[in-house]
């Protein structure tokens, strides 16, 4: 009785003829890809899998009696195209697979999954060609558009010329089928008598298969399979699922590619055919040695999920097994890695603003006119006149040198294609000097002074640390159970009230944090509008030129002046000075003896504020009183509370 099979195909053949030895020495034998019956697989030209024009289209396979049957559907690509007038022409008609996850017995394959179908111009099976092929577009006269195509004379070869070529018989049309082909190939007696002798050589083969062909499946058992095995096979199958008392021997091969003989891995077994037996051994009940559950263990192998992969339900996989082959390599988005880094935004305004003068050695000298005793006097006629008296201040700065070393091997250099990774890493280089000299400017480097790696902070002066001549200290000492709200507050108003104080150039910018930031523009009046729409609005309001977020300022502290919140400078007021030389400078230099590349930047400058009250420096500290207490360093400094109705309005 003839079965439902699919409509539409392009050509159909044998994929692979059962009993029948391979180029390669194997056999495959009955029902031996059984599991593949109905499913689709990529129709490939000669095997080769890296290229996926090579896709010529896709196949759908039928398990057979002698064999696994294949229709297949040719695509509309150029390969395909040339593919579909080849074989009408009958340039091309064997069909090979490629298979995988394999069990055999010596040289019989009984198991395995067939991932795709090949058109080829010689198959290792040579019952797998093609036998019918549409021509309904070509210029042959042939009747309903069939075409039968003769490759290979071989007995098992079923002739579809008196009938519909895809209809399946009863077993029991089996001799009827015989005596069909006989009639229908007598004119191929020659190739028939060609093939007799490598019949006969299989014949032996042929009939251990018939006999164990002869009982069903279910009534086999264990011992049956491992009584029809030779003694070296028996030995591998022992290493799997045992150890035998009886026999010592090494396992044998029993990993064979059979359908591609220039990829043969040897007699290793591979992380698949583990999987396998694991997949083999849950499916059967069968109990696995401890040695060899050890050594899956030892592969990383995960039994669980090999198990549960093989009992998912059919129905719900792809129609393409591994189809992630057939996708394109990752495309690099961008040759030069990037980097992850601290924001440093704020550096170039740091080392931009600041004032640079061509030497590193300098000295600030200054007369404090603010005292009394300085002030022009009234005379009175017979009276003494009295000279002026007013102090002379002076401070000197000295440089140091700061710098940053790296090295590379040659050869990485040379191995390294994507991208210039010397230029990476001198812009690297350059990065991080200049973020350290902002740093040591601004707030110091953080490092003790104890640290060889140190930046003297008395050569390059950091504002925050600077001397109470040169910065005003803003110490704001919160009230007790103070929110964020009342810091964002009270730093408003120490900014707006400190500003008298400030005697440093022009109007300054504000160096802060970016959670101070956020807390001042998140104030809002008594019934939720938002008191500052802007950065900008903000920085109106503290009375600066604009508002910079520094992150390297977040947790810092100090035991006499608190948490930093905030500097407000004019960095034109801060002088940096190098000598000839001095300036910020690359080297380069090979080590012949370590085939090393080595690179130096430094740079050697003095730097430090050079006008009184130039800075203010503003601080949190936590009180324990009811009001917050603003204060200021210096004499004639004053200080000032600010009371609760004043910081919730």
């Amino acid at each position: 009785m003839a079965v439902k099979v699919p409509s539409g195909y392009d050509f159909c053949g044998y994929a692979t003829r059962n009993d029948i030895r391979c180029a390669d020495g194997v056999t495959i034998r009955k029902n031996a890809f059984k599991d593949c019956d109905g499913k689709k697989v990529p129709l490939v030209w000669n095997h080769v899998h890296n290229d996926m024009t090579n896709v010529i289209g896709h196949g759908i396979l039928e398990n057979r009696e002698d064999g696994v049957y294949v229709y297949g559907y040719l695509n509309e690509t150029p390969l395909a195209e040339n593919a579909r007038e080849q074989i009408r022409h009958k340039d091309i008609s064997s069909l090979s697979i490629y298979a995988n996850h394999l069990t055999k017995r010596g040289q019989d394959v009984i198991h395995g999954i067939i991932r795709e179908v090949s058109l080829v111009l010689a198959g290792a099976n040579e019952g797998a060609f093609i036998d019918w092929f549409d021509l309904a577009h070509s210029d042959d006269d042939i009747e309903d558009g069939m075409g039968i195509i003769y490759s290979y004379d071989e007995d098992s070869f079923i002739s579809h010329a008196d009938k519909k070529p895809f209809e399946k018989e009863d077993e029991d049309d089996d001799d009827d089928k015989e005596e069909s082909n006989d009639s229908d190939e007598e004119d191929e007696d020659e190739e028939e008598s060609d093939s007799d002798d490598e019949d006969d050589e299989d014949e032996e083969d042929d009939e251990k298969v018939k006999h164990a062909d002869d009982s069903s499946d279910e009534d086999e058992t264990v011992g049956d399979i491992l009584n029809t095995l030779t003694d070296k096979q028996k030995a591998a199958v022992w290493h799997a699922f045992g150890p035998s008392d009886d026999d010592e021997e090494e396992d044998e091969d029993v990993k064979h590619n059979v359908f591609d003989s220039e990829t043969q891995t040897g007699s290793v077994l591979q992380h698949s055919d583990y999987q396998t037996i694991l997949t083999t051994a849950k499916k059967n009940n069968i109990k696995l040695s401890d040695a060899f559950i050890a050594h899956c263990e030892s592969m990383d192998l995960d039994k669980d999920e090999a198990l549960a992969h093989a009992d998912a339900d059919p129905a719900s996989r792809y129609g393409i097994d591994h189809i992630e082959a057939l996708f394109p390599e990752h495309k690099q988005l961008n040759n030069t890695p990037e980097w992850i880094k601290r924001d440093t935004t704020w550096v170039p305004i740091v080392m931009n603003g600041v004032h640079h003068i061509p030497f590193s050695r300098f000295k600030s000298r200054f007369a404090n006119i603010t005292e009394d005793e300085a002030r022009a006097k009234g005379y009175i006629k017979g009276n003494m006149k009295k000279e002026e008296v007013f102090s002379l201040l002076r401070r000197s700065t000295e440089p140091t040198t700061v710098y940053k070393k790296q090295k590379l091997d040659r050869d990485d250099i040379i191995d390294i294609t994507d991208f210039d990774v010397v230029a990476w890493i001198k812009a690297e280089m350059r990065m991080m000097l200049d973020e350290e000299l902002a740093r040591a400017i601004l707030v110091g480097d953080g490092r003790l002074a104890s640290d060889e790696d140190h930046i003297d902070e008395t050569h390059i002066r950091p504002i925050w640390k600077e001397a109470d001549l040169f910065a005003v200290k803003v110490t704001i000492t919160m009230k007790a159970g103070a929110t964020d709200d009342d810091k964002a507050k009270a730093l408003i108003r120490a900014t707006i009230k400190a500003r008298k104080y400030y005697k440093g150039s022009g109007s300054p910018k504000m160096f802060t944090t970016e959670d101070n930031i956020s807390d001042m523009l998140l104030l809002e009046d008594g019934i939720g509008h938002t008191l500052y729409d802007s950065e900008a609005a903000l920085a109106t309001k503290c009375r600066v030129s604009s508002i910079v977020p520094v992150e390297i300022m977040e947790g810092l502290t100090d035991e006499e002046q608190g948490d930093l919140a905030a500097i407000v400078v004019n960095l034109s007021d801060y002088n940096v000075g190098a000598d000839k030389g001095g300036a910020v400078a690359m080297f380069d230099d090979f080590d012949i003896d370590f085939n090393q590349n080595k690179y130096l930047i430094e740079t050697r400058c003095s730097g430090a504020l050079v006008k009184p009250y130039s800075a203010l420096i503003f601080s949190f500290k936590q009180g324990e009183g009811e009001n917050t207490v603003i204060s200021f360093s210096g004499d004639g400094m004053d200080e000032f509370e600010i009371k609760d109705e004043e910081t919730n309005g």
